[in-house]
């Protein structure tokens, strides 16, 4: 792991509203939420994005863990959104690869 904000997440450096967790990923609430539900997802593997993966069973892992996300905050049955963010064109602020998890209400299309 390096030394970037998700990264210290990760390690218990910097408190966040933990969802869920496993030896793999962690997911904790968003600080700014764009849904009623609005978690994130991250591997504890630093990856700076999907574009420097180089495990690809790490990424499975974080997108199961987004589906048990939905399913534990209740969302699952009405619908809800995986959002990855690759690059500044493409909305990532922060330089970890994260899963957003958001629903909670009517996701509209297109995003933005």
């Amino acid at each position: 792991m390096t030394d970037c904000l998700f990264c210290k997440i990760a390690r218990g450096e910097i408190p966040a509203k933990k969802v869920a967790e496993t030896d793999q990923c962690l997911a904790f609430r968003d600080i700014a939420p764009q849904a009623p539900v609005h978690v994130l997802v991250i591997p504890k593997t630093h990856y700076t994005s999907v574009n420097d993966i180089t495990d690809w069973a790490e990424l499975a892992a974080v997108m199961a863990m987004g589906r048990e996300v939905a399913r534990s905050e209740g969302i699952d049955e009405k619908g809800y959104r995986l959002v990855i963010n690759t690059g500044k064109d493409g909305g990532q602020t922060v330089d970890h690869l994260h899963l957003h998890v958001l629903g909670g209400r009517h996701m509209k299309w297109p995003p933005g």
